[in-house]
């Protein structure tokens, strides 16, 4: 860690990043259940201690910073959380100062690398992607298929590519963990096994839906939605599932849409013993 004395000179708006960085190690050691060494307590008290000099910050702020000093210096041994939990909120507090917000992949996750060998899935449960072209949302749902049980999922040619930085951040070591497989053209879905089913408008509530035991779900490009061929494949086997839309906008980001239509697909099949 950056020494206090080093920490002083430094400008001020990197000044505040550090000391958000060092809140943030500090959180990663107590989210893991390590405890902080003495020579590590009184180095963070003198970061806090620098960090609510400054006179620029509103009272809130101070409070924020004075409120994790107290928990620091009154016996956070007995109970770590509440530590954890005031340093999570100077972290993003210093980061809002600057005009910096986190995106997903920004925060804390003590879990480290997920082990396939571990992961539990329900048989014969498949996702194809179909042109889901944002690297963000490709993550989000590789993440979302890995908590549901998807078995496998298949994406089509023109899909975005899961080992892209912001996709592998996103979906927080799923990539690794669920097999996937690139399909080598856009047909190539239909020569899959299984009846099909498209997450797309205009179709059978979610509610009413009769979800298969085992099946494939398509989910569609987030501009143009499932393609007329998939459709035309759904059409002939188990059709359309529709999540029921009440504001104004009328549709859901594709990796939200698709983590509803999961859970609802997983909620049938708790019947059925995971391998």
């Amino acid at each position: 860690m950056i020494p206090v004395y080093k920490l002083v000179k430094l400008p001020h708006s990197l000044k505040l990043r550090k000391i958000s960085k060092v809140c943030g190690e500090i959180e990663y050691r107590l989210m893991s259940g390590m405890d902080l060494s003495v020579t590590e307590s009184e180095y963070l008290a003198s970061v806090l201690e620098l960090a609510v000099q400054n006179t620029a910050f509103s009272s809130d702020i101070v409070r924020i910073i004075q409120d994790a000093y107290g928990i620091l210096k009154t016996g956070f041994r007995s109970d770590p959380s509440g530590l954890l939990r005031a340093l999570n909120t100077v972290r993003y507090a210093l980061l809002s100062e600057i005009g910096q917000f986190p995106a997903d992949w920004d925060f804390i996750d003590c879990t480290g690398s997920l082990d396939p060998c571990r992961r539990r899935c329900f048989p014969g449960i498949y996702v194809y992607l179909e042109d889901i072209r944002a690297p963000f949302n490709v993550g989000a749902m590789f993440r979302t298929a890995e908590s549901f049980g998807v078995e496998k999922i298949f994406l089509s040619p023109h899909c975005a590519d899961p080992r892209h930085p912001r996709a592998e951040r996103t979906a927080r070591g799923c990539v690794s963990a669920i097999p996937w497989e690139r399909l080598s053209s856009d047909m190539g879905i239909l020569s899959l096994k299984g009846p099909l089913f498209a997450l797309e408008t205009g179709g059978t509530k979610l509610g009413n839906f009769h979800f298969p035991s085992q099946g494939l779900m398509i989910v569609g490009s987030e501009e143009l939605g499932v393609s007329p061929q998939a459709l035309t494949a759904v059409n002939g086997s188990l059709g359309i599932v529709s999540i029921p839309i009440y504001g104004a906008k009328g549709s859901l980001n594709a990796s939200v849409a698709f983590g509803i239509a999961m859970q609802a697909w997983a909620e049938t099949l708790i019947g059925i013993n995971y391998t």
